[in-house]
């Protein structure tokens, strides 16, 4: 666990002195901005077009576009280097001869990526006030999405560890992981273009579903074993990947 612990510390650290990770966290933040401004714009100009079960942050967290589109751009862009960029450079033979698991490795490198992900998101704390300081705001729905929030980026992020222990450089990582995440996307899309008996089966892969349970204030114990599911098995198919490249070199 302490390799594990060791691992993550020098990912992120890494990460946050890296300069290009501070031009991709302002453009998401400046997306992200653009997005609840234009919400806030859209629900200030259409007080009389909405129901009373919508709001501003449910908005927010998953009712539009402009909350997965992002996604789908940006997780490749931060977990691509997290395996990938070490065989590029040639340094994974020297991590993989430290005396550390490959387990430890890449956990270590997972909740690296994880922790990435929970600072790209506490900003929007932000936002929180902003609404509660020119309407209601109810913390119940507010905590769930954010619950969500952690859930997505859990299997996704693992899908991302996954497809960089897989690629040989970088960019082959992140074309992976992007098309891996859209293929989910448009996979629970499905949800909406089937008859009810299908809609659940849709529903439960589809993070459009799964955030529109989430920003209503539904906790949901099948999506949170949904993403911990996949989380864990993308997570131990990258140990595998890991482990094999270990035997042929």
């Amino acid at each position: 666990m302490r390799a594990t612990w060791t691992i993550c510390k020098r990912e992120v650290y890494a990460f946050f002195i890296s300069p290009l990770a501070y031009v991709v966290m302002t453009a998401w933040l400046l997306l992200s901005g653009y997005s609840f401004y234009s919400l806030a714009r859209w629900f200030a100009a259409n007080p009389f077009q909405t129901s009373a079960s919508d709001t501003l942050l449910g908005a927010f967290f998953g009712e539009t576009t402009l909350f997965y589109l992002p996604i789908l751009f940006f997780v490749p862009v931060f977990t691509m280097r997290l395996l990938a960029e070490e065989r590029s450079r040639g340094t994974i033979e020297t991590l993989m001869t430290a005396p550390v698991s490959d387990s430890a490795i890449v956990l270590g490198k997972y909740l690296a990526s994880l922790a990435v992900w929970v600072a790209l998101w506490i900003p929007t704390l932000l936002y929180v006030w902003l609404a509660s300081r020119y309407g209601s705001v109810d913390l119940g729905a507010v905590a769930t999405s954010y619950v969500g929030v952690l859930g997505i980026g859990a299997y996704y992020m693992a899908i991302g560890t996954l497809m960089s222990a897989i690629a040989r450089n970088q960019i082959v990582a992140a074309i992976l992981t992007f098309l891996a995440l859209c293929g989910l996307f448009l996979a629970g899309l499905g949800m909406y273009l089937f008859g009810d008996e299908y809609r659940e089966v849709f529903a439960y892969i589809s993070i459009w579903g799964h955030m529109e349970a989430f920003s209503t204030g539904i906790l949901d114990s099948r999506y949170l074993a949904f993403d911990v599911t996949v989380a864990a098995l993308a997570v131990t198919l990258a140990v595998a990947v890991l482990s094999a490249r270990r035997v042929e070199e």
